[in-house]
This record gives C-alpha cells, sequence and structure tokens, in this order.
C-alpha cells in the first residue's frame, strides 16, 4: 500500500486476554502480542472486479477502471492487466503500450460504495469490532468471536464464501495478533489468500522482509532507513533504537517496535473513532484548467457538497481552507478564519472565493479542494433574522430533495450542465457517518 494508508498512531492499553495471564512468567521484552485475533480482509482489484461481476462479458479480461474519460489515469486495474504491468496510477497511453488490448471503464463510484456497505455488513456478522480502513478494507478483532465460531482460520473462510457466494468476489486475509502484522499477512497471497502470522512463525517472516512492506513506512522514510544500512523488518528490530530515535525523534521508537511486530492500536469501530475535526472535499478535474469562470464553478460545486454534508450532520466551521494542485503535482493549502461558524454553502463559497483571489496562479489547476475546519455542533434551529432563515430554509428545501433523488438534482444555476465533481472516493470515506463522502 501507498503512504496514504498508514496506520493509526498505537494507543497504550491493555488488550483482551485469553485466559489467566497472571500465571506467565513476565517478560522483559515483548516481541509479539498473543492475546488478540486481528483479521485484515482486503478486496482483491475491487473496483474491476465489481465491473466484471457486473458485465459478464469483462471477466477474465484485462480491465482498467479510470475516472473521467479525459482523464484517464488509472484508478485499479483487474489481475489480467496486472500480468501486462499495468499498475494503479498509470496514463491511459502507457497502459495501452503495455496491454493493446486493455479495456478501460469508467468508474462507478455509486455501485462501489453500495457493494463495500455491503461487505462490510457481512463482516459485522461475525463481530462488531469491524474497523473501515479504506473502501475496500477492513480490520477484526475477532478475539470475542472464537467461542462461536471456533478458530480465526474459521471465520476467515465463513467471510470470504459469503462474498464469494453474494457478490462473486475474492478477498485476501491475513490473521495476526495485531493490526500491524494482520495487514502484513492479507499482502503475502494475493489474490484470493489466507495468511496466518503467529508468534511462532513471525519472527522467520519478518527477518527477510524488506520495510516497505510494513504497512506506515513510505518511500522517504525506506530511503532513510536504506541509508542506515537497514533494508528487512529483521535489520529494523535489531539496530540501536537510540539512533533510530535521534535520527527520526519519537517516531525512532515506532519504527523499532514495527521492525519486531509490535503494534498495541487497537480495532476501533466507526461508533468509537475520534471526534472528526473536519469536512472537506476536493476533486481531480476531468482537464487542466485555468479559465477563472470555469474555477469559480467547481468551486462553488465543492462548497454545495462540503455545506450539505455539515448540514446532515449539524456542525459548522469557522475555518475555511482551499486546497490547490498544479499538473507538475506542486500542491498548497490556504485558509481564513470566518467571524463565526457556518455550514451555509454560498458563504462557504465566498469565503473560498476570496482566499483564491488571493493566490497568483502559476499554472493551470489539476487539483481543488475545499475544506471547513474548527467545527462546532449546529443546533438544529433557524436563525433570528429574516435573511438568514431565508437561506437557511432555501439551504433545507434543496437537501430534502437531493437527499431524495441525488447529488446535484436541485442546484444553483450557475451549475447547471456540469458534469464535473467527484471522480475519486476519498481515502478518508466511511460507509456511514460525518466521513460519508456523498459520490456520483
Amino acid at each position: 500500500m501507498t503512504d496514504k494508508h498508514r496506520l493509526s498512531p498505537p494507543l497504550k492499553g491493555e488488550a483482551d486476554p485469553v485466559g489467566d495471564s497472571s500465571l506467565a512468567p513476565e517478560e522483559p521484552e515483548q516481541t509479539v502480542e498473543a492475546q488478540r485475533i486481528i483479521l485484515h480482509i482486503d478486496m482483491n482489484a475491487f473496483f474491476a472486479s465489481v465491473e466484471q461481476q457486473a458485465n459478464p462479458e469483462l471477466r477474465g479480461k484485462p480491465i482498467a477502471v479510470i475516472g473521467a474519460a479525459k482523464r484517464t489515469v488509472i484508478t485499479t486495474c483487474s489481475y489480467e492487466a496486472r500480468a501486462f504491468g499495468v499498475k494503479t496510477g498509470m496514463n491511459a497511453w502507457e497502459a495501452r503500450q503495455m496491454c493493446p488490448q486493455l479495456i478501460f471503464v469508467v468508474g462507478n463510484n455509486r455501485k462501489y460504495t453500495y457493494t463495500s456497505t455491503q461487505i462490510f455488513n457481512i463482516m459485522r456478522e461475525y463481530t462488531p469490532m469491524v474497523e473501515v480502513f479504506s473502501i475496500d478494507e477492513a480490520f477484526l478483532d475477532a478475539t470475542g468471536s472464537l467461542s462461536l465460531f471456533g478458530s480465526p482460520e474459521r471465520i476467515a473462510h465463513l467471510i470470504k464464501a459469503r462474498i464469494r457466494h453474494q457478490f462473486g468476489l475474492t478477498c485476501s486475509i491475513g490473521i495476526a495478533p495485531n493490526k500491524l502484522l494482520a495487514k502484513l499477512a492479507s499482502d503475502m497471497q494475493k489474490p484470493d489468500g489466507l495468511t496466518t502470522l503467529t508468534p511462532d512463525n513471525t519472527p522467520e517472516v519478518l527477518e527477510r522482509m524488506p520495510i516497505r512492506d510494513l504497512c506506515g513506512i513510505g518511500a522517504k522514510t525506506g530511503k532513510q532507513l536504506a541509508a542506515l544500512g537497514i533494508r528487512t523488518c529483521g535489520e529494523l528490530g535489531r539496530f540501536p533504537v537510540e539512533i533510530l530515535k535521534r535520527k527520526f525523534g519519537v517516531t525512532g521508537v515506532r519504527l523499532s517496535e514495527m521492525g519486531r511486530g509490535i503494534d498495541d492500536a487497537p480495532v476501533v469501530p466507526e461508533e468509537e473513532s475520534e471526534e472528526v475535526k473536519s469536512v472537506g472535499h476536493s476533486t481531480t478535474l476531468d482537464r487542466d484548467i485555468s479559465d477563472p469562470g470555469e474555477i469559480r464553478m467547481y468551486l462553488l460545486q465543492l462548497s454545495e457538497m462540503v455545506g450539505r454534508r455539515a448540514r446532515r450532520y449539524q456542525v459548522a466551521g469557522k475555518t475555511v481552507t482551499v486546497t490547490v494542485r498544479y499538473p507538475d503535482f506542486t500542491t498548497f493549502s490556504r485558509q481564513e478564519s470566518r467571524p463565526g461558524h457556518t455550514n451555509n454553502s454560498d458563504e462557504i463559497f465566498q469565503a473560498a472565493l476570496k482566499i483564491l483571489e488571493g493566490i497568483e496562479l502559476e499554472q493551470p489547476i489539476r487539483l481543488l479542494g475545499v475544506k471547513i475546519s474548527n467545527l462546532r455542533q449546529q443546533q438544529e434551529q433557524l436563525p433570528l433574522f429574516a435573511g438568514d432563515r431565508k437561506k437557511a430554509l432555501l439551504a433545507s428545501a434543496m437537501d430534502q430533495v437531493n437527499n431524495r433523488f441525488g447529488e446535484f438534482s436541485v442546484t444553483f444555476g450557475s451549475l447547471l450542465g456540469n458534469e464535473g465533481g467527484s471522480k475519486v472516493i476519498s481515502p478518508a470515506w466511511k460507509p456511514e457517518g460525518l466521513r460519508n463522502v456523498d459520490v456520483e
């Protein structure tokens, strides 16, 4: 996985013990926790597999799922395409050179989010401790479910069978004493794999495992570790922690633990997750744009998506942030705090527009984002002044129609005819709650 799939920082606390741990001798340094049973479930080539199941003519063929037709960057591809060297993030022309018979399919985000939600519901039938990690993967704490289902391998096989029977899809599952190792295990056999890491076999696996295979160690950190002569997890676990601390600060201790397979981060279901601190949405545009009118149109659309989601969950933000990415992938953000909190789309747009007008754009825009932060809970009551009440009632009426008939069924006149918008599902997507970004 890439850097965006980092595990959350470890939270200190005792895991539920199995048996009477007080009878066990106390060890000076723990290498792998043995008391928890964690599963990491990763759907195989999820978007492409969903498309192949929906269209039998695509089955067994090399396909690539792309976003907007004019921005043909590959979101994911089938295993048949991967055999030719096609990869996620590759441009369509480059992929076509590698695989002339490649079939491009424009992604259907609503189809993927619906399927994903149903799959997560299947997982919750085996344990309530399900943490959605992304649209196609989740962590399960099955420690308390063993008395009902037997072994963790049986739970994994039952879930695999349910997903295959109901959706015709496969997944790879890793079983381990913690999230770090479960994630590592699920990547070891793809597609349709099942790998179990135990305290007995983990040291041997880590000894030869490249550090870049650990979730949370990206390209930059990997290069820094390689400069120290560290290329495998075994080498990382044995490396003097004091040197790692001097090089990486407090993160050095965490890196040392990762090299030894230690991770006490809990599985956190949605209802127990931390309070969301911002509401935002960004979109990679169909094409690079520089026309001020077109930029304002997308800015308004993003502001409406942010405002609508904030209103649905009754939060309002005081700080508005605009994010811009150029074609060369230079990315920057600018923010401004308002006098008061708001979730009104037009007020968010006006603040975002003011920020953007203060930026001297050096290149066309590839990606545009709008976010509100510094949130507070907004009580559902009409404003005192007539003008504000009119705005609130209008927004409420638009929300009711769009909730029933779909995003932008009713919208601002300046957005009519615009077929842009969200083409990529946010990595922060969740099946429910404030992070549940509506997609087209």
